[in-house]
């Protein structure tokens, strides 16, 4: 009888224990999820000061198609091409999901385009951009980046003669 009350206790305390774990995942996971959007929000408002060793891990990695940068400095740098390049800036993020310290981001980039842009003299189009971001979170901090987006839509929409009937992207409807 003793042995069929430990094993009934055990199941329960273990049973227990799982939901907890599941829970804390989960709170960890919306948490990095809130800090996240908060991070690029302020940052593509003006607030530079975010990309810095409480947010990023010191060696944080972005992946591009030139080659992974390493390091708060390097990505700050590539970062600031959008900031440098764009006035009226209005960033959405449409949706975010993901698991663990994984996260997924869908979002919609806009702004006028009146100063270089990773070497591309300002024309003053406007640029409706939608893409995704794969984010690898760990310790509450960003540790991966990589995003993904149809640079063709984003060269033609730059380079088009400027008017007002610019063809976008529109992932909106997803």
């Amino acid at each position: 009888m003793k042995k069929l009350l430990y094993i009934l206790l055990f199941a329960i305390t273990s049973c227990t224990s799982n939901t907890n774990m599941k829970q804390d995942v989960h709170d960890t996971f919306e948490q990095d999820l809130e800090k996240y959007e908060n991070i690029w929000t302020q940052f593509l408002s003006g607030d530079t000061t975010v990309i810095n060793e409480t947010n990023f891990h010191q060696d944080v990695i972005v992946v591009t198609s030139n080659g992974d940068l390493v390091g708060i400095e390097a990505i700050k740098d590539f970062y600031m091409n959008y900031l440098n390049g764009f006035d009226d800036i209005e960033f959405t993020i449409i949706d975010a999901f993901g698991q663990g310290d994984r996260i997924v981001k869908h979002w919609n980039f806009k702004g006028t385009h009146t100063g270089d842009f990773f070497g591309i003299p300002a024309t003053g189009n406007k640029l409706n951009l939608s893409g995704t971001t794969l984010v690898t979170m760990t310790e509450s901090k960003v540790k991966k980046e990589q995003d993904f987006f149809d640079m063709q839509s984003l060269i033609d929409q730059l380079q088009q003669p400027s008017n007002d009937d610019v063809v976008v992207d529109d992932y909106m409807g997803i």
